[in-house]
């Protein structure tokens, strides 16, 4: 099993900055893409960023420029730096990880989720 552990979300100010991190853990061969979404109340949720093992990213037109996306893949970890942060960037944000098991099938996780809340 994979078990995909986020840290860092919280209460913010406005134009405030915050760093989450989510660490892969469990029976991992290989992670191909990793990521990071959101859900905001009464909202579907929604992608914020993506990077590949290489390092090739894609983002939210929303968060170019404040949010930036990276990865370690020798910890098996993503983050996402968040700056010049918004009443609206308000949600709950789920780690996502496609990984390469030791049975050699493949299968997406997610974690369970970290709630950044942006208000004064």
């Amino acid at each position: 099993q994979v078990q995909l552990v986020e840290s860092g979300g919280g209460l913010v100010q406005p134009g405030g900055s915050l760093r989450l991190s989510c660490a892969a853990s469990g029976s991992i061969v290989s992670i191909g893409t990793m990521g990071w979404y959101r859900q905001a109340s009464g909202n579907q949720r929604e992608l914020v960023a993506t990077i590949t093992r290489s390092g090739n990213t894609n983002s939210a037109d929303s968060v170019l420029g404040r949010f930036t996306i990276s990865r370690d893949n020798a910890r098996s970890t993503v983050y996402l730096q968040m700056n010049s942060l918004r009443p609206e960037d308000t949600a709950v944000y789920y780690c996502y990880a496609y990984v390469t098991l030791r049975s050699g099938s493949t299968s997406s996780y997610w974690g369970q989720g970290t709630q950044v809340t942006v208000s004064s």
